[in-house]
């Protein structure tokens, strides 16, 4: 790669173009650019990572001991002397800016800054107002040795960006005079709108707005200019007349089409007129949000719940594709309605999945015959015998032969062919719930039409919460572990002192826990297929293949004195709806028990098939990593679980890793690598903005730190416990009130030790909810931002039948 060395050592801002990237940076190669777009930019030059190769040559500077110690590297190249030729050419270059005295701005401007995914912003120094050949010079030097700032070196780390892969040129600007000055987004940054430009001002300099020193002025305009929004900063002055904003406007959506994708632009006030200071592309851009109908509003909360994070790019085609999307499409087409395809479902930039849009299915003429269908399979196959079809047997099969497999025997087609069965293995899942879903969800609306004219209504959940499932019995399973721990006082005082991982291991290494070690290793040959993250991230470890979050429950439940063994709201309120006066007969109790019990068959049923189908989750993991193992032994990827972010088809492409040549090699490490910054860079970017689902209304000052749908009755206080994930189960306390992002099954034991249960996501029909109301746990759901805004150990009241969190 040509990296400027054998260019002169500056470079005049109007002479750079993209091309000039390794020699100018990101930021003066889009300065170059926008002066090529006949945009205002305040004049200057390029100090070019030639000059900086060759000082740190001079100073023999290693890039790896630099990241190793960047405080030393600092040191390094602020004390070596600058080459006398390059304080010349600044001098000169200083002299066509200006006469004597003329004020610049210093920016640094390393070559992997200001690109798509990684903004580097504020990750490198720049100095202002800087007057002079020799201070000039002194301020290049320090923006080089910026380049190995703790900041820098650790934000080039997570990028993934090898120390050899960098280098800095430096920008040198004449000062605007600005009577105002600050930042515009050619798209809004929160919701992804385009049709919105975001602007913050304040008078001066802009530095202040970038630093977040100040309040700003906040503007919202529309792409013409027009100022649709407007918040004055604290001085309750206006800044940006609306005028000066449609000059901004202007000036901006010119830079976007220049450069072809939304900008993040610091701009200037000189003399009356707009200077672009800086342009880069904005960087974890949400997808502009859908519009939702009210069927896809209401649908909405589960498809939240199964997307707790993003898919991974084989996710998506070697199981979410080929398996999820085949039984959800099997399902909906049993009643004449088409489900959307997962490229619907889940728009993408260069394979990685960005949004999660909510489905709309769209019914056909077959839809007519679909009540007819429903009745005649609810009479045909009766839940209570769903275990004894063949299918069951035929999927135990499959996955017994799968299980029992040897990976490393198989060869590279052989794997891949691997995949494909691990896929359609899930198709007698597929057919159970086609056959069996009728007859068992017809059994809710009598048992719901009796509750509503005996006015019991409120009983109906904590009824069929009742049912006994795959999920529960685990549950207790976990419950009686915990029991032998606090029995044990060694291993009770082991797992109070020791983190998750430390405690897994002295179970797996100690012989004084070797009775314990038999039991646990006999709970996950069990139960152990449950899910980490979500029923479609295959490329997420089970708890068989990663049992710290098991351990982490264990340890949560330990904690605290063992349960009270006759609660069980399930019961209580089955002995409420009997002791109603008009079932005290014995054919009203016969009607009522019969129709609770086919209620909770058939939530058991909807509940064991996903455990069922869960099972194929560490098969299916176990190829992808074996795959991505073998492209690690041919020097392909440098760790397996980096085979991720390959598409099966590209894999498949490959005849053999082995038998790559050197460019190939390169062509998948690098789409890999890339489809990682991607997807650091929308890290924190919800799949779905939980407002665009459920818009908050004004709380009219009533005093809720956050509102939601109410999920679980009742009223519940305590310290706040964010939990994030299934890594910091252990922290949880008797008495918390669990907040966390979202839940799937293996969240549901640490309900029964939490005063109260608070999720960003999910609704009534969610898992946490179901479970939050068998254990009587209040419970507030789709707050969209409990996580956000409380802190652990804040003490809260939960208000689960108003679906309320308030200060305790």
């Amino acid at each position: 790669m040509d990296d400027g060395a054998s260019s002169s050592l500056l470079k005049p801002l109007a002479a750079l173009r993209a091309a000039d990237l390794p020699a100018a940076g990101g930021k003066g190669a889009n300065l170059g650019e926008l002066i090529a777009a006949g945009l205002p930019v305040p004049p200057g030059f390029v100090v070019t990572t030639a000059a900086y190769r060759a000082h740190a040559r001079a100073a023999a500077l290693d890039p790896d001991r630099a990241a190793a110690d960047p405080a030393a590297a600092r040191a390094t190249l602020e004390g070596a002397p600058l080459d006398p030729d390059l304080v010349q050419q600044i001098a000169a270059a200083l002299a066509e800016l200006g006469p004597a005295g003329t004020r610049v701005a210093v920016r640094s401007s390393a070559t992997a800054e200001d690109l798509p995914g990684a903004a580097f912003a504020g990750q490198q120094d720049t100095f202002l107002d800087v007057e002079g050949p020799d201070a000039v010079a002194d301020a290049v030097r320090r923006c080089w040795a910026s380049l190995w700032t703790d900041r820098a070196v650790q934000y080039r780390e997570r990028q993934g960006i090898a120390p050899a892969d960098v280098a800095i040129a430096v920008v040198v600007q004449r000062m605007a005079d600005a009577a105002a000055a600050g930042v515009l987004f050619t798209a809004n940054p929160l919701t992804g709108r385009h049709a919105e430009l975001v602007v913050d001002a304040a008078p001066g300099l802009g530095e202040a707005v970038v630093s977040g020193e100040v309040t700003p002025e906040h503007l919202v305009l529309g792409r013409d200019g027009t100022v649709r929004e407007r918040t004055l900063g604290p001085g309750a002055a206006l800044v940006l007349s609306d005028s000066a904003a449609r000059e901004l406007a202007e000036l901006a959506v010119r830079a976007e089409q220049h450069f072809g994708v939304p900008q993040d632009i610091e701009w200037a006030l000189d003399g009356g007129r707009i200077l672009l200071l800086q342009a880069r592309p904005m960087t974890a851009l949400p997808v502009e949000p859908p519009e939702l109908n009210r069927f896809q509003r209401t649908m909405a909360p589960f498809f939240v719940e199964m997307f707790p994070v993003r898919p991974y790019p084989l996710d998506v085609t070697a199981w979410l594709g080929p398996a999820i999307e085949r039984m959800l499409s099997l399902m909906a087409g049993s009643v004449g309605v088409r489900f959307p395809t997962v490229r619907e479902l889940l728009p993408e930039r260069d394979g990685v999945a960005l949004q999660l849009a909510p489905p709309l299915p769209r019914p056909s003429v077959r839809v007519l015959g679909a009540p007819l269908s429903i009745v005649r399979r609810a009479r045909r196959y009766r839940t209570p015998e769903w275990t004894a079809d063949p299918l069951v047997a035929e999927f135990e099969a499959e996955v017994a032969a799968l299980d029992a497999e040897d990976l490393a025997a198989l060869s590279w087609h052989a794997l891949l062919a691997r995949a494909d069965r691990c896929a359609n293995a899930l198709a007698p899942v597929a057919k159970l719930r086609v056959k069996y879903l009728p007859s068992s969800f017809l059994p809710v609306a009598p048992l719901r039409i009796m509750l509503a004219v005996l006015g019991l209504s409120e009983l109906a959940s904590a009824l069929v919460a009742g049912a006994h499932t795959k999920t529960r019995e685990g549950n207790d399973a976990l419950e009686r572990l915990a029991g032998e721990v606090r029995a044990d006082g060694t291993l009770r005082a082991a797992a109070r002192d020791l983190a998750t991982p430390a405690f897994l291991d002295a179970i797996r290494t100690r012989p004084e826990f070797g009775a314990f070690r038999e039991a646990f290793e006999a709970f996950l040959a069990e139960y152990g297929s449950r899910e980490s993250v979500s029923i479609i991230m295959a490329t997420a470890p089970t708890w068989r293949a990663d049992p710290t979050p098991a351990i982490g429950i264990i340890q949560a439940l330990a904690a605290a004195p063992a349960p009270e063994r006759d609660h069980d709201p399930g019961a209580a309120a089955l002995s409420e709806l009997l002791a109603h006066p008009l079932l005290r007969t014995s054919r009203g109790q016969c009607l009522a028990t019969g129709l609770v019990d086919a209620a909770r068959r058939g939530m058991a049923f909807r509940e064991d098939t996903h455990v069922l189908a869960a099972r194929l989750l560490t098969p299916t993991r176990a190829t992808f990593v074996e795959l991505g193992r073998r492209l690690v032994a041919a020097g392909v990827l440098p760790a397996a679980e980096d085979v991720f972010h390959l598409r099966l088809d590209e894999l498949r492409s490959i005849g053999s890793p082995d038998a790559m040549d050197d460019g190939e090699r390169a062509r998948v490490r690098n789409l890999a690598a890339r489809r990682a910054a991607l997807r650091r860079e929308y890290a924190g970017v919800p799949m779905l903005d939980l407002a665009v689902v459920v818009p908050r209304e004004d709380d009219g000052g009533s005093g809720a730190l956050l509102t939601g749908t109410a999920a679980s009755g009742g009223v519940a206080e305590g310290p706040v416990r964010i939990i994030r994930g299934p890594a910091e189960f252990g922290e949880l306390r008797a008495g918390d009130v669990l907040v966390c992002p979202n839940t799937n099954p293996s969240w549901t034991p640490l309900f029964a030790r939490a005063a109260a249960v608070v999720v960003d996501t999910g609704g009534l029909g969610s898992h946490a909810a179901i479970v939050a109301r068998e254990y009587g746990a209040p419970a507030v759901m789709g707050t969209g931002r409990g996580t956000a805004l409380l802190e652990d150990g804040q003490r809260v009241r939960v208000d689960g039948s108003r679906g309320r969190v308030e200060t305790a």
